[in-house]
């Protein structure tokens, strides 16, 4: 099954390409924050209001829950988007701990290593330790 799902999101990846769907970071950013957007104020709301009216009060209350998580990724993508906008995904006024997201390394600074001294992987694999994006 894995390896199915696997194949079918390169699919997807490879279709996108050439749809020429992918963009620049902001230009991603602006897309994924207009489609949570939708699916915060939209889709979730129509999908729980119908399951109610079909008496599936389980499934309403599953889809206004969804609904409010798709609103929490909306306002992490504009707090990203705001932080590529002014040049701050890698770098702080104050000092604090970058964690690699490959091998776990951390490390205290106001910017990240270039490359990490562990993994070897670019500085664009640390983000920080904290996460609270």
């Amino acid at each position: 099954f894995e390896e199915t799902a696997e194949n079918e999101k390169q699919h997807a990846k490879d279709h996108l390409k050439m749809l020429k769907g992918i963009g620049n970071t902001i230009a991603n950013l602006k897309e994924a924050i207009g489609g949570e957007h939708y699916e915060t104020t939209e889709m979730y709301p129509t999908f729980a209001k119908e399951a109610k009216e079909e008496g599936n009060s389980q499934a309403a209350i599953s889809f206004q829950q969804i609904g409010k998580i798709e609103a929490h990724h909306r306002e992490r993508y504009k707090r990203l988007l705001e932080m590529v906008e002014k040049g701050t995904v890698f770098k702080r006024e104050q000092p604090i701990k970058w964690k690699c997201r490959v091998c776990g390394y951390v490390v205290e600074g106001t910017e990240p290593p270039p490359k990490c001294p562990s993994c070897k992987k670019p500085k664009e694999y640390y983000e920080p330790a904290n996460m609270d994006l």
